[in-house]
């Protein structure tokens, strides 16, 4: 049945698709109705994703999308549907596969043309609605591809379909599997080297992006083999972009990336997901290094996302928007007469910790960064600077804020609260777990809410990074509950997206209705894949409940990922950290008195991304851990269990000697 001629946006669940609801155009979301529609009527989709913070996404809207005369060609030509791609990251990836393989370089807003059958056949980023830029005119592209359509329909539905063919072999993965091997991650590890930055850290050029999943990469290749140069690159990335402007100096947070390879002009959309791999980097790097940079940036990044991000519930936002007032980046700068007039006499100390930068070709208000020497000086100078900046905060919060998209994905709360409990946050962690997992409907997570909206089903990713965040939050608890909760997710993950072969799963669930093609999730993007973050969680869990069945389950899925992944040309880093995770898992015991323990804050100073602690007060007598090979622990006096892989040395029991057996690489 054809859907009514008008927008029906209005009743999604995703503030990006509700910001559009206002359009003349007569969008739909994504579903098996609006893509019935489209076969009803025999006209081709326009498909458009974004996200809401996207800047070219409203840069396009606001030119096209809001305009009725480019809306009524829409309207007369295409069947056009809106995507958020946080709420469908399935959609997304399978139709900006597309685009790469037509040999275009992806972006966001994705624009694309599909046949009424949803295989694609063109398709573009961001279009201006008047030819400029090098690019058409975007009522010149809609009319260009109608004209293509009525003219060539068959020979562009042929090219469709080995499109899709194409992106299908790509994305569901050939059958095969590798041996898991340690040179894997060494090679890698020594090819991001080569490309990164010595002087400014991150890799070489602009724009700048975190790329947790890289710096991950060299900081396993540092713990495991020992290369410095590895860790060194990893620190250096950390300070300068936590001194640039990328990181907010008055409020906390990371911004995205940055547009120029110094880290000073961002792209001020701030994402829940950087933040999370910001904290947890920043953990790894206070833990080897013990500078107070690190675990400051933390507490004041921890204290944004409880001040701005935290929705009702307890779990966290998706992202704020870059522009306010119609500018990007408004909201975040600061010209030097507006710092004199909220600091005052102070103004002048101010500049000893900070500058003002505003460099070539930007034309908005100058950013706040620190020089190398004002970064050392004010983490020395700490309390006085935080009067200075409580102050400026104080100031901005009477500026009008930047949109937040307050939906709640359940994978990137998932990332939030392990990195929340392994830093020290354990409860605002368990209250963002709890209020994901209250949203479960017949025992199935949810991939996104906002308010009481939910959109089912979960995706593999959801399962996966929930199952690491229940093990982070047993290992900051020592609650058992927790443990039953990771169980509980393996056991969907296995119920509604394993394959028939047992050999992995699919990104989407096995009863996902409106998928044209059913992704493994390999790839990542600025976080790990899917398949990394299962592969993780099988790991872990296996590790810590000592599960030979999970075990052996955790060892398939990553020999057939890595067997994936060698036939990747990019994006393969979470499968390989994963994978090496998998070669030498590490497992720590502690037995000791909880509310006197020596022994359990050298586990907490000595973090490290490999291994799994279990803590345990002297005389536990239900959920004994296991070591491996079956053996209880005696929980009758203090001691410390450190195992790798299937080998565990000697118990210790000086707070000393297990920081020098914590320590040794």
């Amino acid at each position: 049945m054809t859907l009514p001629a008008r927008n029906l946006l209005a009743e999604e669940a995703s503030p990006y698709l509700q910001q559009h609801s206002d359009n003349p155009v007569h969008w739909r979301g994504w579903s098996p109705a609006a893509l019935a529609e489209a076969k009803e009527l025999g006209r081709p989709i326009l498909l458009s994703i974004g996200y809401a913070a996207c800047h070219w996404c409203h840069v396009m809207a606001h030119e096209s999308f809001e305009n009725v005369a480019v809306a009524a060609v829409m309207n007369r030509l295409f069947v056009n549907i809106k995507v958020d791609r946080e709420e469908r990251p399935d959609i997304d990836q399978i139709y900006m596969a597309a685009l790469h393989a037509m040999g275009e370089q992806g972006g966001w807003p994705l624009t694309m043309f599909l046949t009424p059958d949803g295989k694609p056949f063109w398709g573009g980023t961001y279009f201006p609605r008047e030819a400029r830029y090098g690019r058409p005119g975007f009522v010149q592209v809609l009319e260009a591809v109608d004209k293509a359509w009525r003219e060539k329909q068959e020979s562009l539905g042929q090219s469709a379909d080995a499109l899709t063919t194409h992106v299908e072999q790509r994305l569901t993965g050939a059958k095969g599997k590798a041996v898991l091997d340690r040179g894997t991650l060494a090679d890698l590890a020594g090819r991001i080297e080569g490309m990164i930055d010595p002087d400014l850290g991150g890799l070489r050029g602009a724009p700048k992006f975190p790329n947790a999943p890289f710096m991950h990469s060299l900081w396993l290749s540092w713990l495991r083999d020992g290369q410095t140069a590895h860790r060194d690159a990893v620190l250096i990335s950390l300070e300068k972009m936590l001194a640039g402007g990328i990181y907010d100096h008055v409020g906390g947070g990371l911004s995205r990336y940055s547009t120029d390879a110094e880290w000073l002009v961002p792209h001020f959309e701030k994402m829940l997901y950087d933040n999370a791999q910001l904290i947890r980097m920043c953990n790894w790097a206070f833990a080897a290094t013990g500078n107070e940079l690190f675990r400051k940036r933390i507490e004041e990044t921890v204290a944004w996302l409880l001040r701005e991000m935290q929705v009702e519930g307890g779990a966290f936002a998706a992202s704020l928007d870059a522009d306010s007032e119609g500018a990007e980046g408004l909201f975040y700068t600061w010209s030097g007469e507006e710092v004199e007039a909220a600091l005052g006499a102070d103004s002048a100390r101010f500049f000893q910790y900070f500058e003002l930068a505003a460099p070539h070709g930007w034309e908005g208000k100058p950013i706040i960064r620190q020089s190398e020497a004002q970064q050392r000086q004010g983490i020395s100078d700490d309390a006085q600077l935080a009067a200075l900046k409580a102050k400026l905060l104080a100031a901005r919060e009477n500026r009008v804020r930047p949109g937040r998209d307050a939906k709640a994905l359940t994978d990137w709360n998932g990332l939030m609260i392990a990195a929340f409990g392994r830093a020290g946050w354990a409860d605002a962690a368990v209250k963002a777990f709890a209020h994901i997992v209250e949203a479960s409907k017949d025992g199935r997570l949810p991939h996104s809410m906002l308010g009481d909206k939910k959109l089912f089903p979960a995706l593999s990713s959801d399962y996966a990074a929930m199952t690491n965040a229940a093990i982070a939050l047993f290992e900051a608890t020592g609650s058992s509950a927790y443990m039953d909760h990771a169980r509980q997710f393996i056991d969907r993950l296995d119920r509604w997206h394993q394959d028939p072969e047992k050999t992995g799963y699919y990104l989407t669930a096995s009863d996902s209705v409106d998928v044209p093609i059913r992704i493994r999730g390999d790839v990542d993007e600025a976080i790990p894949s899917a398949t990394g973050q299962i592969v993780e969680a099988l790991v872990r869990l296996s590790s810590l409940t000592g599960d030979h069945d999970l075990w052996a389950k955790a060892w398939t899925t990553a020999e057939h990922a890595m067997g994936r992944a060698a036939q990747q040309a990019y994006g393969q880093a979470g499968i390989i950290n994963a994978c090496a995770l998998a070669l030498e898992p590490l497992k720590l015991v502690i037995i000791d008195k909880l509310d006197s323990s020596s022994l359990v804050p050298v586990a907490n100073r000595s973090s490290d991304p490999r291994r799994v602690d279990v803590v345990l007060p002297i005389g536990t007598e239900a959920n004994q851990p296991l070591l491996p090979g079956g053996v209880l622990p005696p929980t009758d006096k203090p001691g410390a269990w450190f195992c790798s892989g299937q080998t565990c040395l000697p118990a210790v029991t000086d707070a000393g000697e297990l920081e020098k057996l914590l320590r040794r690489k």
